[in-house]
């Protein structure tokens, strides 16, 4: 098996790597990306009389762009266990709406105060505060419609829905992303040591990247030792998504991300490259890529596009 891994990709995928020249990666995204486009745009509600407004402030930002990564690592994680995701949608687009929500408040003038997401007007500055708060609520809401949609029954086992549905909630909640944005908020414009960053990061970002991958791993029936593995491939890929959007903030720019550039220094918020510099930090994210890929040692060729995809992280540039 080892020797099949080795062929199967880049000796050193990670130095070699760039979202530019790696066809293979850019393909396997943009073919998954539609699946989810298509995917929410058949699942969305229809404009309803007296409440279209509200249905279109959800679509607006759903249909916003973006790297749809959430659900695409849970298709990943799936198709590595030789799971068909044809008829099993319902699920990372549930994984899509709880991030869209989440950005919509984050962007909100009580919280990040963000005026662009994506290059376009965040949600706040198009419908106004209170219909971006309530566009967000609906959205996290219909992921749970989406979670116990009619369709999956019969496909996916009843034990593994209620996994999946109490994995995400809890992702989610206080203990996951929610949780991990409030002490976010609450430690800016304060010192506050390395372990409490530790913690803010895998809550706010990592709990629902880490999510989206185990779900894939229930969708294919994984076994224990596989679903800890697929796990802790989870758990590393998003410190380093945050530490990559740690490193963004510093050195990248509003064309590049789509919206503002050096937010956290401008609220003094606790990042990798306040505490290690950007240099240390880049390290420290590329160490980070690799465990997440080590983590899949004992996985063939079919868990490539994760392997990729750690990569693709680590050198996105938006």
């Amino acid at each position: 098996m080892t020797d099949k891994i080795q062929k199967s990709f880049a000796p050193d995928p990670i130095d070699s790597f760039s979202p530019a020249n790696s066809k293979a990666i850019i393909e396997y995204l943009n073919t998954k990306r539609a699946l989810v486009e298509t995917a929410l745009q058949q699942y969305m509600p229809e404009l309803t009389e007296h409440i279209e407004f509200h249905i279109e402030s959800m679509a607006y930002s759903l249909s916003a762009g973006g790297k749809r990564v959430r659900p695409v690592l849970c298709i990943a994680a799936a198709e590595a266990l030789g799971q068909d995701m044809t008829n099993l949608m319902p699920i990372p687009c549930a994984l899509e709406c709880i991030h869209t929500y989440s950005l919509i408040h984050d962007d909100l003038p009580a919280m990040d105060n963000d005026e662009l997401r994506r290059g376009k007007p965040t949600n706040h500055m198009v419908y106004g505060e209170a219909a971006a708060i309530l566009a967000g609520d609906s959205l996290l809401t219909f992921a749970f419609e989406l979670l116990s949609h009619p369709s999956l029954t019969g496909i996916i086992a009843p034990q593994n829905q209620v996994r999946i549905i109490n994995t995400i909630a809890q992702a989610a909640g206080p203990m996951g992303m929610a949780g991990g944005q409030a002490l976010d908020i609450a430690s800016e414009n304060k010192d506050i040591p390395f372990k409490t960053l530790q913690f803010i990061h895998s809550r706010k970002t990592g709990a629902l990247i880490t999510a989206s991958v185990q779900c894939g791993a229930l969708l294919g029936n994984a076994s224990k030792a596989r679903f800890d593995a697929l796990s802790d491939y989870g758990r590393h890929i998003g410190l380093a998504f945050q530490i990559v959007d740690d490193l963004l903030n510093v050195e990248g720019t509003m064309e590049e991300l789509g919206k503002a550039v050096g937010s956290d220094a401008d609220r003094n918020k606790a990042t990798y490259p306040a505490f290690f510099g950007v240099s240390e930090t880049r390290n420290k994210a590329k160490e980070t890529v690799q465990s997440a890929i080590d983590a899949l040692s004992e996985f063939d060729m079919k868990a490539d596009p994760l392997r990729n995809l750690a990569a693709y992280i680590y050198a996105r540039t938006n």
